[in-house]
């Protein structure tokens, strides 16, 4: 049975300011007991509003490392980069923005060389903080020849390259995306959705659990921990 928190908002300037506040007490939990943070975050236009109150918050950000939940195949300059809004955000702050992704074209490598990079952090993230697509995938846990390595790759494997199929047909190349295990293996996950839509479906997806045949019911159903849901019209 999944333990999940909803909280509902009747903005998304509501939300953002809401999430931000939780993000930031949450970094600044992780300072106060180990004296760093590392926290992984999402792409995506909901996120933007959040970063930018967030980027407003006093905390000792040099001790503060951010990583992207996924990315893009794409260079770091590309406007579809995850960690290039990420950076735009955070490093005027003095945050460590931390690649994922790596001048690679076969994707697998990628998710090897992504798996090889994160295990240079402390693992495990004191945060990671999830989005749901409408065809229900998170991070880049996507349906596709990938998904069951997503799902279950072993503990202490951090990343791995996907190739979702169907192809999203907004940004249709190879990602690479955090693990199901890097992503519960978490302190905290936190989910940010939108819309009517949205919410039914994650709704689904938990009342489904191991059963449903979307990405985010089949790892949120393995959670351990409650799963705080932020929802806004």
């Amino acid at each position: 049975m999944i333990e999940a928190e909803w909280w509902d908002y009747d903005d998304a300037d509501e939300m953002a300011d809401a999430v931000a506040g939780d993000i930031g007490f949450i970094i600044e939990s992780a300072l106060d007991a180990r004296g760093e943070a590392l926290i992984a975050v999402p792409g995506g236009r909901t996120p933007l509003p959040i970063y930018q109150r967030l980027a407003k918050a006093k905390l000792n950000w040099k001790k503060v490392t951010i990583i992207p939940t996924d990315d893009r195949l794409v260079p770091l300059s590309d406007d579809r980069s995850n960690v290039r809004a990420i950076a735009q955000a955070f490093l005027p702050t003095g945050a460590r923005v931390f690649p994922i992704t790596s001048d690679i074209d076969d994707y697998k490598l990628a998710g090897n060389s992504a798996n090889a990079k994160l295990n240079e952090l402390k693992f495990p993230l004191d945060l990671a903080w999830l989005g749901v697509g409408g065809d229900g995938h998170t991070a880049s846990i996507f349906d596709g020849p990938d998904l069951d390595e997503a799902l279950n790759a072993p503990k202490g494997r951090h990343a791995i390259g996907v190739m979702p199929d169907p192809m999203p047909s907004d940004v249709p190349v190879a990602r690479v995306t955090l693990t199901r295990s890097a992503i519960l293996s978490a302190r905290t996950v936190l989910i940010t959705v939108t819309g009517d839509a949205k919410k039914a479906l994650l709704e689904g997806a938990i009342a489904d659990g191991q059963s449903s045949k979307l990405p985010i019911g089949r790892v949120l159903a393995e959670a351990e921990q409650p799963i705080d849901i932020h929802w806004s019209a």
